[in-house]
């Protein structure tokens, strides 16, 4: 038993929990990439989402040019690669958090990388909402502000947080890419750590940990839905 534990499980045990590249700290970096790139391209994408709904030539307040350049601007969005969005944003990052490596770092190439995604979801979700709604809504005299809390938000809110499910997820992945700007995390634990130094045993328990993660997200999210579903 011992001599297989050595064999197979030996560089899991040297790794550890803590330390600058232990299990815990890889995971918490990914929680914190995860969570807080969500917060911040949530916010993004929910307001870039909103505004081509509203902007609309069928919106609430039509703007033919401020929709067009909306539009263009989250397709952009969506076509950039996330290792060259990564490279080319790299002074906005420097910019705003000093520096381009670590975790920190990481925020801001993957808030652009998913805001646009999520945008595009948002803009989906709202435009599926029955339009005699907002008409009916309209006719009692409602402001653009009601309509948009009460119609748009509370009629879409269990498909706004299906899409946040599956944009939260696909963070969870973005931030493995993220080992480039040296972010660190799960990922980085896995590739680097683990396959690029042959230490298979190190690369699955990273993997289990990234999957485990992504389940929780999922029964989470769908849980949310359902009680949330009008």
């Amino acid at each position: 038993m011992q001599n297989w534990f050595n064999l197979h499980v030996q560089n899991i045990t040297v790794l550890g929990w803590g330390g600058d590249t232990g299990f815990g700290t890889a995971l918490w970096e990914t929680l914190y990439m995860t969570l807080g790139s969500a917060l911040i391209g949530g916010i993004l994408g929910l307001a870039f989402g909103l505004s081509l709904v509203l902007t609309a030539p069928k919106g609430l307040n039509p703007h033919p040019r401020l929709f067009k350049l909306l539009d263009l601007l989250v397709s952009i969005g969506r076509a950039i690669p996330f290792i060259i969005m990564v490279v080319v944003i790299s002074p906005l990052t420097q910019l705003i958090t000093h520096t381009t490596i670590g975790p920190t770092a990481a925020l801001i190439p993957l808030a652009f990388g998913i805001f646009p995604f999520f945008a595009r979801q948002v803009q989906v979700v709202l435009l599926s909402i029955d339009s005699g709604k907002i008409e009916a809504a309209n006719s009692y005299g409602a402001t653009h502000f009601d309509i948009i809390w009460d119609v748009y938000l509370r009629e879409g809110r269990a498909e706004l947080i299906r899409i946040s499910t599956v944009s939260l997820i696909s963070l969870v992945g973005l931030t493995a890419m993220a080992g480039v700007i040296g972010a660190g995390g799960l990922g980085t634990t896995a590739i680097v750590t683990g396959y690029q130094r042959f230490q298979t045993d190190v690369m699955w328990l990273a993997t289990l940990m990234l999957l485990t993660l992504i389940l929780i997200i999922q029964f989470i999210g769908d849980w949310l839905a359902k009680h949330l579903q009008h």
